[in-house]
């Protein structure tokens, strides 16, 4: 018995097919190998990096919030000193209030121990002016906290005489949420401490 042939247009038209599908399916595995490949490179030009002083890497998104984060504290560390001891006879208390809101407890225990040696009443009965002339702040971070030392230089006008001093204190930040007007920067200091204060030598 003889093996019957198939139809030699039914073969070509399978082979056509086989064909056809193999190159379609190249196609596409090349489309998306080059899809892969261009977005790893964008992914790697947007998450740039940069080297640590100890040689380890950092990314520069991280980098960069580390630096908007010092910012924001000094400017918070800077409108703190300036309300708590920018102050005379007419503006203390409202300086006084807006300082509380830019610390915790640690601020008003001090507040109310000042209040408590008669230091405001003195302000008021010689008519005392209290003027900052410099702040210089200084941020140490240690494992994701930040603390900080802070040279507050103020003089103290007693009307025939100045005398100007140096306070270094010292504290903690921490991050809470923002409240406009009174917290504009987001964060709050805690455990603050005056460590020194120093009467500096007028110059004549």
């Amino acid at each position: 018995m003889k093996t019957p042939y198939k139809n030699i247009y039914s073969i070509l038209k399978l082979n056509r097919f086989i064909v056809l599908a193999v190159v379609v399916f190249a196609f596409l595995a090349s489309t998306f190998s080059v899809w892969i490949a261009f977005r790893t490179n964008q992914n790697a030009l947007n998450s740039a990096f940069a080297i640590n002083t100890d040689g380890s890497i950092i990314p520069l998104k991280l980098v960069t919030q580390k630096e908007n984060f010092r910012v924001e504290a000094l400017a918070h560390l800077e409108l703190f000193h300036n309300y708590f001891y920018n102050i005379d006879a007419s503006n203390y208390e409202r300086n006084l209030e807006k300082a509380l809101w830019l610390g915790n407890s640690s601020v008003d225990n001090l507040y109310r121990q000042k209040k408590a040696d008669g230091v405001y009443n003195r302000l008021l009965q010689y008519s005392l002016v209290q003027k900052v002339l410099s702040i210089d702040s200084r941020i140490i971070e240690n494992n994701g906290s930040y603390s900080f030392t802070t040279t507050t230089i103020f003089e103290i006008n007693r009307g025939s005489i100045i005398d100007t001093y140096e306070l270094v204190s010292t504290g903690n930040l921490i991050m809470v949420n923002r409240n406009f007007p009174n917290n504009p920067h987001g964060l709050l200091i805690t455990d603050y401490f005056e460590n020194t204060l120093k009467k500096l030598n007028n110059e004549n």
